[in-house]
């Protein structure tokens, strides 16, 4: 991190967090458009928005040729998470995709010390099994949606991963520059699962679903999801990586589910009832959230103190 983050920064996080918050139910209510098409007419439209703006600014994309190739890479696993995310809210529903999307500190306190070489923090490991046991309260209660909430997990451990290999690049590139090169890493991921998935439904088991958007209601959620979704809230959590450690913005990031679920609740109403144990389980995953930065407080100054002590 480059300096210490400011109360405008926290909440600019947490702005962007209520907008991906959204982004499940966006997704929703773009059925029946398949998820590999969602995302890769998002991604197109971001790739456009941000070559605008890059275009405006005369503002310089170059990159070394290998990090070129990172970030594309980077994007291609973007584009595999945000399928899997709105396959998730559909295959069970919004609430028990964020649910699953909150166990991102979980698997950012098993990759970062893996990715960027740290030691693995007795604090994280204490948190992750508080999430694990919310997990399984979830599961316990929920077990006809149990396929949603593992693609969920699944979803979350990529965008976990992501978010800490892009925590190297904001060091040494600008924000905008970073989720040009990975939305249009996304598009080539996305293109690649768009034509698998229609390969494989060639039989025509599905046949109300849509691969190209065919309603102009479509292309109006597909230009908020692309326009104010990714270019304005991808780029400024980019550039908030300078100032967050990876854990503490995927942990700020587990807030999306109570932000989520709200507006779930709010618009679909009964579809996003849950059960008492769903919410139990919820509430004992965003309680180890929450625990986090008061908790790492007191372990960070514990273990100041103990080489003085030996």
């Amino acid at each position: 991190m480059t300096d210490r983050p400011s109360l405008t920064d926290y909440l600019q996080l947490h702005f962007i967090v209520v907008i991906w918050g959204f982004t499940a139910i966006l997704g929703k209510l773009l059925q029946p458009l398949d998820s590999s098409a969602v995302v890769l007419f998002r991604t197109l439209l971001a790739v456009l928005g941000m070559g605008a703006v890059l275009w405006f600014r005369k503002q310089s994309i170059q990159v070394s040729p290998t990090d070129r190739w990172k970030l594309l890479a980077t994007g291609a696993l973007i584009g595999l998470h945000w399928v899997t995310f709105f396959l998730a809210a559909r295959i069970a529903n919004v609430s028990v995709c964020l649910a699953g999307m909150a166990t991102s500190s979980l698997w950012a306190s098993v990759l970062e010390p893996l990715v960027l070489r740290r030691r693995v923090r007795l604090i994280e490991i204490i948190l992750g099994g508080v999430v694990m046991a919310g997990l399984y309260v979830i599961f316990r209660f929920e077990f006809d949606k149990l396929v949603g909430l593992l693609v969920a997990v699944f979803s979350a451990m990529l965008a976990s991963l992501f978010t800490i290999i892009n925590s190297r690049f904001t060091q040494r590139y600008d924000a905008l520059v970073i989720s040009f090169y990975e939305m249009a890493g996304a598009v080539l991921g996305a293109l690649l699962l768009w034509f698998g998935t229609q390969s494989l439904d060639s039989t025509g088991a599905r046949p109300l679903v849509q691969y190209v958007p065919e309603m102009p209601i479509q292309w109006l959620w597909l230009m908020i999801l692309a326009f104010v979704c990714t270019v304005y809230a991808y780029s400024v959590g980019v550039r908030l990586l300078r100032k967050f450690t990876p854990y503490m913005a995927v942990l700020t990031v587990n807030l999306e589910p109570v932000y989520g679920i709200l507006l779930a609740v709010l618009i679909f109403g009964n579809d996003e009832h849950m059960t008492s144990g769903f919410y139990l389980g919820t509430l004992i995953i965003l309680a180890a959230v929450l625990a986090y930065p008061f908790l790492n407080s007191r372990f960070t100054k514990a273990e100041a103190r103990l080489p003085a002590s030996t």
